[in-house]
């Protein structure tokens, strides 16, 4: 990891709610994407809700006297401030999924097999050392995540300890947990959703260098497909040019440390020569070049229960 520090920026991380909305576009118009601003402003369509399923109270009928026949029926209400919200907002590669409370990222396979220091890349950066690589950008994604109530947190990084900057600490990521998975279809032509730790396993040297013996069965699926909402790093401030770093570097899902992942494992972990600990599982893996999706669902904290009694 780069031992420079960085000034984490701070990001909005609100819920569905106007403030949160506005958290989001305020980070789209601060990175100068143009490419993504919606028709209008999304002020007038999202509702400050708590939650997905809350919707616009129904008005009361009209009495006023019916419009002319020539006039075409209005459209009818969408079905809450969030849909319509998100009818306006294009983020290209990039769908929020509000049926799976997840977000979907086009992406293609770009690797079977070999070391592995990313689970997912941008294109033409990293695809000889990750699974997938999307035809989304990094910031995108934050946004959407952001819009489904994902908490932002930091990559990790080191920082002095004296004015001198001769000694320096490891500051670990942290940030909400978000479930990663891929999405294809199977031989059968069947859509199916499998957790990322499906893919990877293992590396070999890390096991030695040995070979199994046949018909032995070792736990070596890599153990968790939960990950860290480290969010990147915006870097530039005031009125200047500001860059996510994460488009820069191609560092979208990482396993190993480089400081300025969007997702990353909630550690530290080298990516030097002799240190990699995982490699692809191609057991289930579609073929290189096959169209997938990568899907983040972000964790929802469970509802406290009316009857429990409250922590101390």
């Amino acid at each position: 990891m780069n031992s420079k520090t960085y000034r984490m920026n701070r990001r909005g991380r609100g819920r569905f709610s106007l403030p949160g909305t506005m958290a989001v576009w305020a980070l789209i118009l601060t990175l100068g994407t143009p490419d993504v601003i919606a028709e209008s402003a999304l002020e007038a369509a999202v509702e400050p809700a708590p939650g997905l399923d809350a919707a616009p109270a129904a008005k009361p009928a009209s009495k006023a006297k019916p419009a002319p026949a020539a006039k075409p029926a209005p459209k009818a209400a969408p079905a809450s401030g969030l849909e319509a919200a998100l009818e306006k907002l294009k983020l290209p590669g990039v769908k929020i999924n509000l049926k799976e409370l997840c977000v979907d990222v086009d992406g293609s396979i770009c690797l079977d097999q070999g070391a592995l220091e990313l689970i997912a890349c941008t294109k033409n950066s990293k695809e000889h050392e990750s699974i997938v690589t999307i035809d989304a950008k990094a910031k995108h994604i934050h946004a959407a995540l952001l819009l489904l109530g994902a908490k932002p947190g930091n990559p990790a990084m080191q920082k002095p300890v004296d004015k001198e900057r001769t000694r320096w600490i490891h500051v670990p990521p942290r940030g909400g947990p978000v479930d990663v998975f891929l999405v294809f279809k199977d031989k059968a032509g069947k859509m199916v959703e499998r957790p990322i730790n499906d893919f990877i396993e293992a590396y070999e040297d890390s096991q030695g260098g040995g070979t199994e013996t046949p018909g032995e069965e070792k736990d070596v699926k890599f153990p968790t497909h939960t990950l860290l909402f480290a969010g990147s790093i915006i870097h530039g401030q005031g009125k200047g040019t500001h860059k996510y770093l994460a488009d820069l570097s191609g560092n979208v899902i990482s396993l190993a440390t480089f400081g300025d992942e969007l997702l990353c494992l909630p550690g530290i972990y080298a990516h030097a020569a002799g240190s990699l600990e995982w490699q692809i599982n191609p057991t289930h893996l579609p073929e290189v070049d096959s169209k997938v999706i990568l899907r983040l669902r972000p964790q929802r904290a469970p509802k406290p229960d009316a009857g429990a009694t409250p922590a101390k």
